[in-house]
Parts: C-alpha cells; sequence; structure tokens
C-alpha cells in the first residue's frame, strides 16, 4: 500500500523540538539528550505513536525513542506529542538499519517491533525487522541482558521469526499465539493497529527474545 505524502511533513519534522535531528551525533551521548541515565527503550517502526507515547506516560523512570521513516506518518505522532506534557520521549526519522551509527553499544534496554511490514516475498526477507541482518544491528545496540519485544497479527511473519531469531543465535525466551488470552498480556498496552485486529477476533502473536545465556 502507497502511503499518502503530506506536502510539508519533512519541514515540520526538521523544525519539530520533539525530533532528534542528525541523531548519528548523539551516539553514546543519549544520556545529554534525556538529562539524566535512566535506562533507553525504542520502538521500531512508531507509526502514529501511541504505543509509545502511552508507555512514556506510565513510565516516566524510563527514556523513550521512536523510530519512524516515513515523515508523513512521523507527522501524525508528532501532533499528538504536543498535546503531551512528559519530558522522556523523543522522535527519529530513519531507517533502522542503520541503528548502530546512532546508538552505542549497550546504550539501549529494549527494542520493540510493533505489526512490522511482514515483507512476505522470500527475496525482501532480508528486509524483515526479526531479519538475521536486523537481530545483528539489534545485537550492537542492547546492553548485555537486553530484549527485543515483537508483536504481530501475521502469522507467517511470526512463524518466520521464531525460526529467524534462533538462527541469529538468539533465544526466544517466550512466546504466545493468543497474546490477549495469556499471560503474557498482563499489561499489554495495544497499538493502533493492535486494537483494530483484535477487534475483528484476530488473534495477536508476541515473543520476547534475548542473547543466549
Amino acid at each position: 500500500m502507497r502511503l499518502r505524502h503530506i506536502p510539508g511533513s519533512e519541514e515540520e519534522i526538521a523544525g519539530s523540538p520533539y525530533v532528534v535531528q542528525n541523531p548519528v551525533e548523539k551516539k553514546g551521548c543519549w544520556k545529554d539528550v534525556f538529562g539524566n541515565e535512566n535506562p533507553i527503550e525504542i520502538e521500531v517502526g512508531m507509526g502514529k505513536g501511541r504505543f509509545i507515547m502511552e508507555l512514556a506516560a506510565i513510565h516516566p523512570e524510563i527514556n523513550y525513542v521512536g523510530i519512524e521513516r516515513y515523515p508523513s506518518v512521523l507527522l501524525r505522532g508528532l501532533q499528538k506529542r504536543a498535546q503531551m506534557e512528559f519530558d522522556n520521549i523523543y522522535f527519529m526519522c530513519v531507517d533502522a538499519i542503520n541503528l548502530a551509527d546512532i546508538f552505542a553499544p549497550g546504550e539501549v534496554q529494549k527494542v520493540y517491533l510493533n505489526f512490522s511490514d511482514p515483507w512476505p516475498k522470500d527475496r525482501h526477507a532480508k528486509r524483515r525487522l526479526t531479519s538475521e541482518d536486523f537481530m545483528a544491528v539489534y545485537d550492537q545496540i542492547l546492553k548485555p541482558d537486553g530484549v527485543v519485544e515483537f508483536k504481530t497479527d501475521n502469522k507467517g511473519l511470526f512463524d518466520y521469526s521464531l525460526e529467524a531469531i534462533p538462527r541469529a543465535g538468539w533465544q526466544v525466551k517466550e512466546f504466545t499465539y493468543d497474546l490477549h488470552h495469556s499471560q503474557m498480556g498482563e499489561g499489554n498496552v495495544m497499538t493502533e493497529y493492535e486494537e483494530k485486529f483484535s477487534s475483528k477476533g484476530n488473534p495477536i502473536y508476541k515473543l520476547i527474545a534475548g542473547r543466549k545465556q
């Protein structure tokens, strides 16, 4: 599906106080961006930002960075952010494949992947955010005990992830094929997509991955 481009979105993002400009210059210095040394959690592909902004409101003791590569999508999140009063969240308009150029080793505590593009064709498998290539990127920025949390409604992508993540040298610590009817659903924060899909009766799949002990 082609995203509708919003004229002026790039300019608005470039002038927003909520967007980190030239994030590669912040590598190893994110504590200066937030003004504290609280743990950092990031969401790759934040969409309109409902999930990560709700987390930021619930957990002021954690710093959050929302990552969205499409300016027209990120703009929706900025409009929501302007109505909220907290200082533990920033956004970036970057491609996730470049995260190791933005965060230093061990600078991130957790990576959230929510309803990522499934890239269903085999030739596009490397573009999936749970592919071995992307897991290698997360490996460069996460703390030793850091984790990746992944939610989707796409069973094909979920089954692929259950196989690709161990191939990348990681361990799937927990997983469920029906999040909302499992113990993993306790305290779950929903995304816009999640609410839409689950309201139709679609099961939500979730896994938590960490490095092998």
